[in-house]
């Protein structure tokens, strides 16, 4: 439940952030009566999302047989990985020139009188995190993880509504409060959550025999920390913690996590 709701309170907080911002330029301009259009936009992006959501797992069930399934699957935790730590790492360094951008759009949707455009600027920056979570989502559900559909959903629902309040509660008060710090941590988690996810995309290849196992349990710590016991299942939910895993599975576990900690470390570090 909790990695659900880290990626759905990430992602909320980057789209209802943007949308926040757009509201207040808003006001600078004196084009409050514009409001409702971003509101219908918001809106627009919220369905849309949900209906991606859908077809997803639609496509996702007609895959009757099990090994076309585990393909799936193993795109998907792959391909979930990769835009997570892009996110994670990249995406924040964009940030600023991403809301300059918007403010000079929405200047011109307003000195043009292009209502669509101003309906258009919301609906993306909803959509967009919102096929994200789309993604994560179904990836954290089909990684082998131990999550379940109530709990996930539980997470999701409580992240969107607390991101929704944040920044409610960031543009109704007068004090500047640092976001960069929460951004900054909740990237260091969701790369290694980006991490526990490859490392189940690798556990499924070596499943249909697309990657050789070669040494299988190379260690076994569940004698100390049990992967199916309570708190463990917890960190296998969250992380893809195993305690007993292949060679490959945990060298590219390591190797991934490795590489990122490094780029996040340093892009930060660079800010300072």
């Amino acid at each position: 439940m909790f990695a659900s709701f880290l990626i759905t309170f990430r992602e909320g907080l980057e789209a209802f952030l943007l949308v926040g911002i757009i509201l207040s330029y808003l006001t600078k301009l004196n084009a409050r009566h514009y409001a409702k259009y971003i509101y219908f936009g918001v809106a627009a992006g919220l369905v849309v999302s949900l209906l991606v959501a859908f077809l997803f797992q639609v496509v996702i069930d007609q895959f009757d047989n099990e090994r076309y399934q585990h393909f799936l699957m193993i795109f998907i935790l792959s391909f979930a990985s990769i835009v997570l730590t892009y996110m994670a790492i990249w995406m924040q360094r964009q940030a600023k020139a991403q809301v300059d951008q918007v403010k000079r759009d929405l200047e011109d949707h307003i000195s043009t009188g292009n209502l669509w455009g101003m309906v258009f600027l919301a609906f993306i920056a909803v959509l967009r995190e919102g096929f994200e979570t789309v993604l994560f989502f179904s990836a954290l559900l089909h990684s082998g993880q131990g999550i379940s559909l109530e709990d996930g959903l539980i997470g999701a629902v409580l992240g969107i509504v607390l991101s929704i309040a944040l920044v409610w509660a960031l543009m109704r008060g007068t004090k500047q409060v640092a976001i960069a710090p929460f951004f900054k941590y909740t990237s260091l988690l969701i790369i290694v959550i980006a991490a526990g996810l490859l490392s189940s995309a690798v556990n499924m290849m070596q499943a249909v025999h697309i990657v050789p196992i070669i040494a299988e349990g190379i260690f076994d710590i569940s004698h100390i920390l049990d992967d199916r016991g309570t708190f463990g299942t917890f960190l296998r939910a969250l992380f893809g913690y195993n305690a007993s895993p292949t060679l490959i599975q945990f060298s590219v576990w390591v190797l991934y996590l490795g590489t990122f900690l490094f780029f996040w470390n340093r892009g930060y570090a660079q800010k300072t």
